[in-house]
């Protein structure tokens, strides 16, 4: 029985090293992953999946007016699909993370989603809020402050380092704009009068 999974983090816990193993797992052994990316997200090239080690993989685009589950039933008619894999799935809508439970319990296809939980306000991304909300299983992959606790939160900055506090919910970047942070940190970055 297919199952819908959401792997969830802060930046930099390897949410696309473990999508890339994923989908070579699948390889390995003849099957058909197909691997989805968030088109806004261009970082390291169009269609492409990268990790910060350096593993990467071709991916197809999504934007938030795709059809996802009219695109899947279409691939997979076209040529069987075993497992898709998504990353960037924070820039998922809610209608998609609906189509996405109709491909598990319809198409029986599972899928694996890897994204950030919450944006650099300490909100979710909505995604991530109907992904939290209808995933089968959840899975919290971790990483560390700078202190060497668990990092659950991120915060943005400033090409010189400075907290924002405001702005889009989205402004694509990696370490040059972004800090994992555990709860603490974060709330002295940004909470603090």
């Amino acid at each position: 029985m297919a199952q819908l999974y959401f792997y969830y983090s802060s930046m930099n816990a390897g949410k696309s090293t473990a999508l890339l193993q994923s989908a070579y797992n699948y390889q390995e052994r003849g099957m058909h992953p197909y691997i989805l990316s968030a088109a806004l997200d261009d970082r390291y090239g169009i269609g492409k999946v990268t990790s910060r080690i350096g593993l990467a993989a071709d991916a197809q685009l999504f934007s938030s007016k795709d059809d996802l589950f009219g695109i899947l039933d279409n691939q997979n008619h076209q040529q069987s699909i075993d497992c898709v894999l998504i990353d960037e799935s924070q820039f998922l809508s809610k209608q998609q993370v609906k189509q996405l439970t109709q491909v598990v319990d319809h198409l029986n296809i599972p899928i694996l989603c890897y994204g950030i939980r919450t944006d650099f306000r300490g909100e979710l991304f909505p995604g991530s809020q109907y992904l939290l909300a209808w995933a089968d299983k959840l899975v919290e992959l971790k990483t560390v402050c700078h202190c060497g606790r668990k990092a659950t939160m991120v915060v943005r900055t400033d090409e010189h380092g400075t907290v924002i506090k405001d702005g889009e919910q989205v402004v694509i970047g990696g370490n040059d704009r972004y800090q994992s942070l555990c709860r603490r940190h974060f709330s002295e970055q940004m909470w603090a009068n």
